[in-house]
């Protein structure tokens, strides 16, 4: 029985998500298994190798997108779930915003990104 989940999510652009995880000091692969319970694996086109024995992984879907895939349950029992996933989609946020702005015609646009945290 596999304890994998997907979950879908907004992410279309595989650089902005290597850059988003680098720009928060994980290490991403293309091509490579993400560790469940049990051993069990699963390929993934990009996997971070978390701390511990799980790891992250996306895969892209038919609708473009990407799709993430984990043993949500391991992860969370070393790491905050919530806190790791949600800086993980704001910095793909902010750098798919920036990345917007540097295209053709909107080089002089200024911009000024706000970034706000919950305090839990």
């Amino acid at each position: 029985m596999s304890h994998f989940s997907t979950l879908r999510s907004k992410i279309t652009d595989a650089e902005l998500l290597k850059a988003s995880l680098a720009d928060l000091g994980l290490v991403a692969s293309t091509n490579a298994d993400v560790r469940g319970a049990c051993g069990q694996k699963v390929r993934a086109d990009i996997v971070v190798a978390l701390k511990g024995d799980y790891d992250l992984g996306w895969v892209r879907n038919p609708q473009g997108s990407f799709d993430l895939i984990a043993d949500l349950w391991g992860v969370a029992k070393s790491h905050n779930l919530a806190n790791l996933m949600n800086s993980i989609n704001q910095k793909y946020a902010i750098n798919k915003t920036l990345a917007e702005v540097k295209q053709p015609g909107l080089q002089n646009a200024k911009v000024n990104l706000m970034v706000q945290q919950s305090v839990a």
